[in-house]
């Protein structure tokens, strides 16, 4: 007699019957890992006191993400797993203490983006009106660790956290960047009709091509960030009312996604800075940030990229600014590879040093995984 063919439903019976296997073996390991964790914290708080223990630790967190990555076999793709990973760390740093990350904007906002994707859900973000009051939050101990952009959407570094990292005695502890995808948001479905557009001027000029098309003689109105283009429309009596925001403005503010990605270009980035407290140690794939007060005159210029050939170190990011209105003076803000605990990078700065009429390391940490 032949065999019975099985039917679907039998064969996703029993497939269905190994993934509950599966997910019970899986979530018995995340509880040991867990309890591992929390012996960390009580050895941490043992052996640097209660109060003064750091629990989150970059370099660490960094290490074990690119070996996720290195020895991942598939099929998810190496960064999938690594982000799998990344709300479990957070979920299990979160059991020992729940981290306070304070940023600049609004819920919603690409800033706020940025710490999920560093620091994973489970930390409480803390929306402020500007990045000097990131960084105040952090210098009193409101917060244990603040994410500022460093380089807006046109690859220019922005001049406020220039100028706090300048003033301040925060350091730079990690490093994120995002992909900036534009999203049209509506509070309802309008049947196609948008007669008024809230938008940063930033992705009006962005989403310019696709604007002109779409919606030719809708209203544009500039607004402070796309967060709080998403709250005008949640505010707005008009349904034919529009924002250009981020996807998890949606969410934040019960939206309706019109159109998603709606930039005229596909490569638009933000990076931002993580800073904190305490310095990072070494996870043998670092960058290192420092700011060079100079004299404007002929050849510095040379005279400060000239060591990192001698000491075959690549810099990775390079900006100029004047130190104050009417003054000679500039400072570079320079970014590049290596930790400053490395021989080669205190040759380094020991040249640079010499050139400049001032020069201080804002940090080394990290390069970003994700």
């Amino acid at each position: 007699m032949s065999q019975a063919v099985p039917t679907q439903e039998q064969e996703l019976h029993h497939l269905r019957q190994q993934i509950d296997a599966i997910d019970k073996q899986i979530q018995i390991l995340i509880n040991e890992r867990a309890t591992c964790a929390k012996r960390v914290a009580q050895v941490k708080q043992q052996y640097q006191g209660v109060d003064s223990a750091v629990y989150y630790r970059p370099e660490r967190e960094a290490q074990i993400l690119r070996h996720i990555m290195e020895r991942n076999q598939g099929p998810l793709e190496n960064k999938a797993m690594a982000r799998v990973f990344r709300e479990l760390m957070s979920a299990c740093l979160a059991h020992e203490q729940v981290m306070r990350i304070a940023f600049p904007g609004t819920a919603g906002s690409f800033t706020q983006t940025a710490i999920f994707k560093h620091f994973g859900h489970a930390v409480q973000s803390m929306p402020l009106d500007s990045i000097t009051e990131v960084f105040r939050e952090i210098e009193v101990g409101s917060a244990h660790y603040g994410v500022v952009p460093i380089e807006n959407l046109s690859d220019n570094m922005i001049n406020r956290t220039l100028d706090n990292l300048r003033n301040s005695d925060l350091v730079i502890c990690g490093e994120v960047e995002i992909r900036i995808h534009h999203n049209l948001l509506i509070k309802a479905d309008t049947g196609g009709e948008v007669t008024r557009i809230y938008a940063h001027p930033q992705s009006l000029v962005q989403c310019q091509t696709w604007l002109d098309n779409q919606f030719p003689k809708a209203e544009r109105i500039t607004v402070c960030s796309d967060a709080e283009a998403a709250h005008q429309v949640s505010e707005a009596t008009s349904p034919a009312t529009a924002a250009i925001s981020s996807e998890m403005s949606s969410t934040s503010y019960n939206l309706h996604l019109a159109y998603k990605n709606i930039e005229d270009q596909p490569n638009y980035t933000t990076r931002f800075l993580i800073i904190g407290h305490n310095s990072v140690p070494t996870s043998d794939k670092d960058k290192t940030s420092l700011l060079i007060w100079s004299c404007n005159k002929p050849g510095f210029l040379y005279k400060i990229l000239a060591p990192f050939h001698q000491h075959q170190i690549n810099f990775t990011s390079i900006a100029s600014s004047s130190s104050n209105p009417g003054v000679q003076d500039h400072i570079f803000y320079i970014d590049f590879e290596g930790h400053y605990t490395q021989a080669k990078v205190k040759e380094l700065l020991q040249d640079l040093q010499q050139e400049a009429i001032e020069l201080k390391v804002l940090g080394s940490y990290p390069q970003a995984v994700l």
